[in-house]
């Protein structure tokens, strides 16, 4: 039976958005992944480190994925859900959890890890990539690109200006690793199609990743909600495209 969409709102405002699991999405959205498989290529860099770090690791889900750590394996983390959650899931695997604001400078020594990994970091420091890296060191990242997911982000705030919609380009961040001193080994993007199937599955992810619509609440864009849980009756599901980059870049040496 269909629910109300005052059920599905009751529903997506309860429940717990702590972590980086988007399970709850189950046949309620779906997300083209990219083709390089970021996870894969992560497990066999790892696997052959002797010292590493995966920067802004949320709840820490996707480097316990890692079949084999290095024998040093440490994870930054800036907001307190997340660095508590890590530490339960990453601790009995052998990682060091430090909490860090994501401010300059990383809570590491010059030279300290021959790999740096991190999973759609909110925002790169391209210069501290670079100091805590050893020579011949490499970092790998997949990041958000630009314009990700902006019908949904559009259909509440409205047409975004071009240097919004640009922010995030692949370009600038080989400009930036570049600037540092680093060396690109791959960079490669994708656009991969996204389709929310119910109004919680909007509030959700809304609630989650929150910087899409800055300041997002229920009560706030009720209205626009409820136009879109009709739209998604009468048409299907609401299909959005989400930007993807990979970046991989080697410190000379």
């Amino acid at each position: 039976m269909t629910r109300t969409f005052d059920h599905l709102v009751a529903e997506a405002e309860t429940v717990s958005v702590a972590g980086w699991d988007f399970s709850w999405l189950d046949g309620r959205a779906t997300e083209q992944r990219p083709s390089w498989g970021y996870q894969r290529l992560m497990s066999e860099r790892l696997a052959r480190a002797s010292a590493a770090l995966d920067v802004q690791t949320g709840g820490g889900e996707v480097l316990a994925g890692a079949p084999k750590l290095p024998p040093l394996m440490a994870a930054t983390e800036g907001w307190p859900p997340n660095v508590e959650r890590a530490t339960r899931l990453l601790h009995p695997l052998g990682v060091v959890v430090v909490a860090d604001a994501d401010e300059p400078p990383l809570p590491f020594g010059d030279e300290a890890f021959d790999l740096v990994v991190s999973r759609h970091p909110v925002a790169v420091r391209w210069d501290e990539i670079a100091r805590v890296l050893r020579p011949g060191g490499t970092y790998l990242s997949q990041q958000v690109g630009p314009a990700s997911v902006f019908e949904l982000v559009e259909y509440f705030l409205g047409p975004q200006p071009e240097e919004v919609r640009r922010a995030r380009h692949p370009d600038d961040a080989r400009a930036a690793a570049e600037a540092a001193g680093l060396e690109i080994t791959d960079l490669r993007s994708e656009s991969l199609r996204t389709e929310f199937f119910d109004i919680g599955a909007v509030i959700y992810f809304l609630r989650k990743v929150v910087w899409m619509v800055p300041g997002f609440t229920v009560a706030r864009y009720r209205d626009r909600l409820r136009e879109l849980h009709d739209r998604i009756g009468a048409e299907g599901p609401f299909v959005a495209h989400t930007t993807r980059f990979l970046i991989e870049a080697r410190k000379p040496g």
